[in-house]
């Protein structure tokens, strides 16, 4: 492999470490939230949505006018709008009048490069030169757990050692040291055409697809499944089941994070020998099972066992349904990532929303919200087998019509 693709392959590695620090950060303060400036539950649910919510507006401009010609700009621009924003939340909340402004501009800023990452980090992967195109999308959505789980690791310790309150914000103003890192590094780095000859697909004839159209269903199942669990671990941990903070982040959505780059790297190492849609299907029935687990065990460990094990249930998921859409439809261009991506940023949207609402609306507790959530990968698994049925039906349909 030549060395300057290796660079890009390492920028692009940044770049899910980045996400990762936007969009796990900012759960491990809620209760500091919470605590220290009177924000409830449903005002941290207003973040999770404005988060994501930005993102999906992102992706939607991505969509239209992001293309392989100004590729480079977006994803320079990506890391500089994530910088911006963690910078803003290291000091906008205390010297605003209103804390809860200062923390929702500033993962305005921070959610407008999360969203143009997510649309262009797949795709300039994609379109690199070589073979296994789904075990190294894999292998580049792992860099986002292994992410995850170092926030979390560095950020717990750090806690541990020198407390929360009045000194989280330099460790935010730490983090945003990683997108200036990437921002600089994708000025220079080599990219390549996701469609060589630019023939892309357009956007009617992509939504007039049904193949890919139930690709954004299961993207929006995935991005539900996944963040519901991850968004909330750690506050189920500590109001749910009554464990300590730092052991409650670390065995909660640290060991999740964990298991869910676990799954992507065992995939990537294993693509030439696993077929993905049979890895995808034991994933999606583990991911139920791990929520089933989590909701109605009635003890504090085997329940962070169950929040730990949906990591490994939804890895593959978010990744794995990348992979069989570039697949499916090789042509589908940027424009095609970034309608995934939105999707995706929906159910990022819908599941954690949900778990928040419900918890706060209904007076039965997290687990009960957890039990609800069971809906995102029990519609996933009935998409798997809408799409399987699909792509048989295309495939007969091409047969018949070479046969004339």
């Amino acid at each position: 492999m030549k060395k300057s693709i290796k660079q890009t392959i390492t920028a692009c590695y940044i770049g899910f470490i980045t996400q990762a620090i936007i969009n796990n950060f900012a759960p491990l303060l809620y209760v500091t939230f919470h605590e220290t400036y009177g924000i409830s539950l449903a005002q941290i649910s207003l973040l999770i949505f404005l988060n994501f919510g930005v993102q999906i507006l992102v992706d939607l401009v991505a969509a239209r006018f992001i293309g392989d010609s100004n590729t480079r700009l977006g994803i320079v621009m990506a890391n500089a709008f994530s910088a911006a924003g963690l910078l803003g939340l290291s000091f906008l909340p205390d010297i605003l009048p209103n804390a809860f402004l200062g923390i929702c501009i500033s993962v305005i800023i921070s959610g407008i490069g999360g969203g143009l990452m997510e649309v262009l980090g797949s795709p300039i992967l994609e379109a690199l030169p070589g073979d296994s195109k789904s075990g190294a999308m894999s292998l580049l959505h792992s860099l986002y757990c292994w992410g995850q789980a170092g926030v979390i690791l560095v950020s717990t310790v750090f806690f541990f050692m020198f407390g929360v309150g009045g000194i989280w914000q330099y460790l935010v103003a730490f983090w945003a040291i990683i997108p200036l890192v990437g921002m600089v590094m994708f000025m220079f780095v080599p990219l390549y055409p996701l469609v060589p000859d630019g023939n892309s697909m357009s956007i009617k004839a992509l939504f007039s697809n049904r193949t890919f159209i139930i690709f954004l269903a299961m993207m929006t199942c995935a991005g539900a499944s996944e963040l519901a669990m991850a968004q909330w671990a750690s506050t189920f941990a500590e109001t749910a089941l009554g464990i300590d903070k730092s052991l409650g982040d670390l065995l909660g959505p640290c060991m999740f994070a964990i298991l869910m780059g676990s799954s992507r790297v065992l995939y990537a190492k294993l693509s030439n020998k696993i077929n993905l849609k049979k890895f995808f299907f034991i994933s999606t029935v583990i991911c139920i099972f791990s929520y089933l687990l989590a909701a109605l065990s009635p003890n504090s460990a085997v329940s962070l066992i169950g929040c730990a094990l949906c990591g490994f249930g939804v890895g593959v998921m978010w990744p794995g349904t990348y992979s069989m859409a570039a697949s499916r439809l090789p042509n589908g261009g940027v424009s095609m990532f970034a309608f995934l991506a939105l999707a995706g940023d929906m159910g990022c949207v819908a599941g954690p929303a949900l778990i928040g609402l419900v918890t706060e609306a209904s007076g039965l507790g997290m687990s009960f919200a957890f039990l609800l959530a069971v809906v995102f990968p029990a519609v996933l698994l009935l998409l798997q087998k809408f799409i399987k049925t699909e792509i048989k039906k295309s495939g007969n349909k091409r047969v018949k019509k070479s046969n004339r």
